[in-house]
């Protein structure tokens, strides 16, 4: 069932809204148009106010100011000013319910993008008090997380645990949202939701964010310098370096707060030794790794600094951390939340991870996703998340000009096989995945079929970008550049934690209304790629 459009005119003074429902949860999921008349008020009052007057629409009781929470704002380069605001009840949040509003230079409301949870003061569930401490939380989902991993994870990190309302099968819980991040006995990135009066596990799943389904030492001063390398493909390339000493370092002090790479030695430890060489050219076999990941992580710094004028993944410059040889015969790779972490394959099924310039943009776009849309990965905001990674991991292929093409980690895929990928964008429905919502995973594994599932955004991408024809419409391209910044529009400024297939399109659409018009050739190409892979 796809959620219902209405649109209608609100009165005289020209207002006009159209509204997209959720169908989960009964609330608007995305509403545009003129939703408010030109005030010189700030941002937050017209916002509140407008959400004060549609308190029956959004279902939530008493001044928008208890119900919602500013937790981000920023003024784009059209002259918006976005606001992100957190749902809350009784101070408490609700777990992925957010929303993002859109407010002009005329100080006239045009978007409000995220489904809220509906009647929260009705639940009786949230009248008790709860009775766990985040201790006993901590300790129960860590009992039943054993039994999921094998043995005693040995965490990165000390278990973090937020006091959250948490929705499953439309009863509100008091809840525990519980990380518990680890490399062993396998790389984790565990959420768990424990009931805060039962105890029971709500929901859990894994938001490791691997490049396929399954599966410390510190910055050193000193010069910058310009060293030599061999890629995992054998390509030459320029790498920016650190002198210290007599030793030079894979440090690049030149793009934002610094890009790292450590060799993890084949040991499941992160971030492992600052790789080492003695006189900046990095030739060896063992070296490519690290060439690799050093030079395509600051490819993927460029293209959003360039493009979007980005500051690495956060937006503040964060350092980009990297560590390669990681484990042994390891076939994958991951964003742990911290750093980049890349296997050596097998060498049948995979080479070096970091040999794929789309596996590295792939597994950094995670980070600028985690930063900003938070998509909780699982069901379709997951598979959301993975698609928004292939598309950009493909659209920095493009920037560079990396032998480019819509497959998946073609480059470190079965080296003695010639013509596959883990995934295609222009042809999911190659390696099995769907192309059409209509075909869509609907099953438990892979956290409910985000890597499956994201074959549906993939070609709506693929289309808008290149054009073609899929199940009888026919879509006309617009180009990589339009489609990269009507996708990065979506993903900063529209999209929302719990996001559905419905709302990515709606975001699509308002991002390029925003960019080149409402009655754009683009407009028009982004309805008619979402009409081709059957989400409305």
């Amino acid at each position: 069932m796809s959620p219902t459009l209405s649109t209608y005119a609100a009165g005289s003074a020209g207002l006009s809204e159209k509204v997209n429902w959720s169908h989960k949860v009964g609330t608007p999921e995305f509403v545009s148009g003129k939703l408010t008349k030109a005030s010189s008020a700030s941002p937050e009052a017209i916002v509140f106010d407008y959400f004060n007057g549609k308190k029956g629409t959004f279902k939530f009781s008493g001044d928008a100011k208890n119900s919602f929470k500013i937790i981000g704002k920023q003024k784009d380069e059209l002259g918006f000013t976005v606001l992100r605001l957190q749902q809350v009840y009784q101070g408490t949040p609700v777990f992925g319910s957010v929303v993002t509003a859109h407010v002009n230079k005329e100080g006239v409301l045009t978007a409000v993008s995220g489904a809220v949870q509906p009647n929260l003061d009705t639940k009786a569930s949230l009248k008790s008090s709860h009775k766990l401490a985040k201790k006993e939380a901590i300790q129960m989902g860590e009992s039943d997380l054993v039994q999921a991993v094998g043995s005693q994870p040995d965490y990165e990190y000390a278990p973090k645990a937020e006091f959250v309302i948490f929705m499953k099968d439309d009863a509100a819980h008091f809840a525990y949202h519980v990380n518990y991040n680890f490399l062993s006995p396998e790389p984790g990135n565990w959420d768990y939701f424990v009931d805060a009066s039962s105890g029971e596990i709500l929901s859990k799943y894994n938001s490791i964010d691997h490049a396929k389904p399954g599966g410390g030492g510190g910055a050193t001063g000193g010069t910058n310098t310009v060293g030599t390398g061999t890629g995992v493909l054998g390509d030459q390339k320029s790498v920016n370096t650190t002198l210290s000493g007599s030793t030079y370092y894979l440090q690049d002090n030149t793009r934002g707060q610094g890009i790292y790479t450590y060799d993890a030695k084949n040991r499941q430890r992160l971030p492992g030794s600052l790789w080492t060489d003695a006189d900046d050219v990095f030739n060896a076999s063992y070296d490519a790794a690290a060439v690799d990941a050093h030079y395509y992580a600051g490819v993927t710094y460029d293209y959003y600094k360039n493009v979007f004028n980005r500051n690495s993944y956060d937006g503040n410059g964060a350092a980009l951390k990297a560590s390669v040889h990681y484990g042994r015969s390891y076939n994958n790779a991951f964003w742990n939340g911290q750093q980049m972490v890349y296997g050596d394959g097998d060498g049948t099924n995979f080479i070096e991870f970091s040999g794929g310039i789309d596996v590295v943009a792939h597994e950094l776009t995670h980070a600028v996703t985690e930063r900003t849309a938070g998509l909780v990965y699982s069901g379709e905001s997951g598979a959301i998340n993975e698609s928004i990674s292939d598309i950009f991991g493909t659209l920095v292929e493009f920037y560079s000009n990396n032998n480019p093409d819509w497959e998946i980690g073609e480059d470190i895929y079965t080296p003695n096989k010639q013509g596959d990928a883990l995934r295609s964008m222009s042809d999911p429905t190659k390696y099995g995945d769907p192309d059409n919502y209509a075909n869509r995973y609907t099953g438990t594994s892979d956290n409910g079929g985000v890597h499956t599932n994201s074959g549906i955004s993939n070609k709506a991408a693929y289309l808008l970008s290149q054009g073609g024809t899929a199940y009888g419409v026919k879509v006309t391209g617009v180009g990589t550049s339009k489609t990269g910044a009507i996708f990065y529009r979506a993903l900063t400024q529209y999209l929302t934690p719990n996001a559905t297939f419905s709302q990515l399109r709606a975001a699509a659409v308002q991002s390029a209304s925003d960019l080149y018009g409402s009655s754009s050739q683009e407009v028009s190409s982004v309805n008619a790629a979402f009409d081709a892979v059957g989400v409305h």
